[in-house]
């Protein structure tokens, strides 16, 4: 399995010749929909799903998503799929489990939106904006880290509870150099603690997962 980090939320994973898109949102510049065959999105924000990206997106593709997300694609030209919590699906020669309901609480006036977390091939789990953690080992953790809605405190436990053997950085936007500079050394820091690979990727850096 091939993972590539886009800007922001955005992962491409690739096996077997197929290609499947992990939240291609607003803050994901560039071709990230090109060769894909399936897209699966967590939830609504903006930094997440791009819908005017999606109506311009083939026919062939299919899309996985929450029922929230998808009143909003109604009409776009790729199939749209309702998942929630528990459902398990193939997508793009992946096998896929859906965890978790709902966003992490953000601000006291916003409405909590559905939030759905995705584990692929049993390896790499993507929670979306949520902490959520599945039932089973993770080897592999996307693990978000920066957002209004989460603290260093909250991600540093997310990883002590998972304990996954790689974790890489997702929701990294909305940060300047300095700010991508301490994500680095929390996550080498920890990673030194837990002896295990813990890092962030450069926009458009791949890593092979065997």
């Amino acid at each position: 399995m091939k993972l590539t980090k886009y800007g922001h939320a955005c992962v491409r994973l690739e096996k077997d010749g197929k290609v499947l898109v992990l939240d291609p949102g607003t803050l994901s510049p560039g071709p990230v929909l090109d060769g894909a065959d399936a897209v699966l999105i967590t939830h609504e924000h903006f930094d997440h799903v791009d819908v005017e990206r999606l109506r311009s997106a083939p026919a062939g593709l299919e899309v996985w998503t929450c029922e929230a997300v998808a009143a909003e694609l109604t009409g776009i030209p790729a199939k749209v799929q309702v998942v929630r919590h528990g459902d398990e699906f193939e997508a793009a020669g992946f096998a896929v489990g859906v965890y978790g309901e709902w966003h992490a609480k953000n601000h006291p006036d916003m409405s909590i939106v559905q939030n759905v977390g995705f584990m692929f091939d049993e390896e790499v789990f993507y929670p979306g904006d949520a902490l959520t953690v599945p039932d089973r080992e993770v080897p592999t953790l996307l693990v978000p880290t920066n957002a209004p809605w989460m603290k260093l405190l909250e991600m540093v436990e997310y990883l002590r509870t998972i304990r996954p053997a790689r974790a890489f950085s997702t929701h990294d936007g909305l940060l300047n150099d300095i700010g991508l500079s301490l994500v680095d050394n929390w996550l080498k820091l920890e990673s030194d603690k837990q002896h295990a690979d813990m890092r962030r990727l450069a926009v458009g850096e791949s890593i092979t997962l065997t």
